[in-house]
């Protein structure tokens, strides 16, 4: 269920009853969430859930029906004044491969009014980059540099990311999601992220929504979900009690064992059916989005 998100000045995207529809789908059936100012929030769903049609809405790309603010301003009418604030990247494989890092540099320079071009050479000094090499001659982990620099130079309030790591292998993805908490997240900016790798970043949210069938079906900050949510490992003996309980998963391990999913239990109370931990963000995903992907 959709909760009732109030307006607050506080939050950089207020959303409210957002409906969209592609011939008989329902991108977003009435779909109501926040994004708090100076926060990293991922929103994360299975492939057609509504993740990237809510991520064109809060940029303008697409109509919809319902309430939309994002920095205070209305998408579809003042879309030109919001892109000032918002900067966003979509996968770091989309540059043309004719393309010269200079030339991406100087494109950048001309489209976006708060664009650093000497923070941007800084950025770069410190990489292999050549402003004459071409996109085609960089390897991906270089492509992964050219994309940072260009991003942290801009001084943008919000920053979306759409499935940024999108075909990079592990070693790139974590160096992407470093650098950016390093060398450009502070209290003044906030991002927006969503992507299928769960877990590289899971450390660095501090809220997540999750969307099914167009729907926000959890939102929370990390820190409540640890208290919401916990996980036991159970032994055969005390799983018939364990499911008295009212489990919303269970999955089975070796030797006899069972690990079950408990939302808002007694943690003291859970503890004595066995070993209790907090489940991590793919564990609690999978629990909920159980049946989705049938």
């Amino acid at each position: 269920m959709n909760a009732v998100v109030p307006e607050s000045s506080l939050n950089v995207v207020n959303a409210q009853g957002l409906r969209k529809a592609y011939r008989n789908k329902l991108a977003l059936d009435n779909t109501s969430f926040s994004v708090g100012a100076g926060r990293i929030v991922g929103l994360i769903g299975p492939n057609g859930a509504g993740k990237t049609t809510a991520l064109k809405a809060i940029l303008g790309l697409t109509g919809f029906e319902g309430q939309l603010k994002v920095l205070g301003l209305d998408p579809r009418q003042s879309r030109d004044a919001l892109m000032n604030d918002v900067c966003f990247i979509a996968d770091v494989a989309v540059l043309p491969r004719w393309l010269r890092v200079g030339e991406a540099i100087d494109f950048v320079a001309g489209v976006h009014p708060r664009f650093d071009r000497a923070k941007c050479e800084r950025f770069l000094a410190n990489t292999q980059l050549n402003p004459k090499l071409r996109v085609r001659e960089l390897s991906k982990g270089m492509i992964v540099q050219l994309h940072l620099a260009l991003v942290m130079a801009i001084d943008a309030r919000l920053l979306v990311l759409d499935e940024p790591t999108l075909g990079l292998d592990i070693l790139y993805r974590k160096q992407f999601y470093q650098r950016l908490l390093e060398d450009y997240f502070d209290e003044e900016k906030t991002i927006l992220i969503t992507t299928h790798q769960v877990e590289e970043i899971e450390h660095i949210l501090t809220d997540v929504l999750f969307i099914r069938d167009g729907r926000i079906v959890l939102s929370a900050d990390m820190e409540h979900l640890s208290d919401r949510y916990t996980e036991v490992l159970v032994s055969a003996d005390a799983l018939a009690e364990a499911r008295a309980l009212g489990a919303i998963d269970e999955r089975s391990l070796p030797f006899g064992k069972t690990v079950l999913l408990f939302d808002g239990k007694p943690k003291a109370q859970l503890a004595t059916l066995g070993e209790t931990r907090n489940p991590g963000l793919a564990d609690l995903f999978v629990a909920i989005m159980k049946g989705t992907y049938a």
